[in-house]
């Protein structure tokens, strides 16, 4: 067959186009589980940052999982606050049942101030306990609508159910500068110590524009992103909706009553 020949072309295209797929299926398939972990190990990196066992962006493999292992985990009736206490490899994937109807309500359009539809019946909560085996904070899942995407991550709150301990985001895909500063550690460090409720037990830990910390109202503030309005009354209305009365109040009523 000539080397010119139009057959012998497509041929070889065919067969390098055949070669080239199994071979890029290949690599999917073998680096998956890898991707995998190492995405688990981020999360749970920085579910510990937000906690303040772990800095920032640190952290081998080895110390992670080994500082990991020291948090409990509860899975929490959200509408009456019960919990009980799950083993850290539990199956619950409370993003999974949030599309099950049966495992999840739909939020009407007063209700949904995160932009989420849905919201699961159950969520599952990790616990840090200091020396003395008392619980110390508690971190709750979290999420909601920004401008571009849902932001996922979790809310530390000490037990006394109302301090925040820090906040983290685990998955988004916010504007790179912008709402994206939500990664920053400079803006995450502003969290801790702001109180979520007023004497009223209502929600109202808020990000606002210039905060000025000699007033009152600045421990329930937090600086808002500069240049990113949409993402920064995003963060404030999921933080608001999952502390409120549809997400964890009634939990945490109950921990700073009776413990956990």
């Amino acid at each position: 067959m000539s080397n010119e020949s139009v057959k012998k072309t497509v041929i070889v295209a065919t067969v390098l186009s055949i070669v080239c797929s199994i071979a890029l299926a290949a690599a999917v398939t073998l680096l998956k589980p890898i991707q995998t972990e190492n995405k688990a190990l981020e999360k749970q990196r920085k579910i510990l940052a937000a906690a303040g066992v772990l800095e920032e962006g640190k952290g081998s493999k080895a110390e992670v999982n080994q500082l990991f292992a020291g948090l409990e985990r509860y899975l929490v009736t959200i509408d009456s606050g019960e919990f009980r206490k799950i083993d850290l490899d539990d199956s619950f994937d409370q993003r999974k049942i949030t599309k099950d109807p049966k495992r999840s309500i739909a939020l009407t359009g007063a209700q949904d101030i995160a932009g989420i539809k849905r919201r699961a019946n159950e969520a599952d909560v990790y616990v840090l306990r200091g020396a003395d085996g008392k619980a110390e904070k508690l971190i709750l899942p979290i999420s909601g609508y920004g401008l571009w995407s849902t932001l996922y991550g979790y809310l530390v709150v000490g037990s006394d159910g109302n301090t925040i301990g820090g906040i983290t985001f685990t998955d988004h895909a916010e504007t790179p500068g912008l709402g994206g500063e939500v990664d920053n550690p400079k803006w995450k460090a502003q969290w801790p110590g702001k109180q979520v409720y007023n004497a009223d037990q209502k929600s109202v830990i808020h990000l606002a524009k210039s905060v000025d910390l000699s007033r009152p109202e600045a421990v329930h503030q937090v600086d808002a992103l500069s240049g990113a309005t949409l993402t920064s009354n995003g963060v404030t209305r999921l933080v608001q909706f999952w502390t409120g009365e549809l997400g964890f109040r009634n939990f945490l009523g109950k921990v700073r009553e009776g413990g956990i």
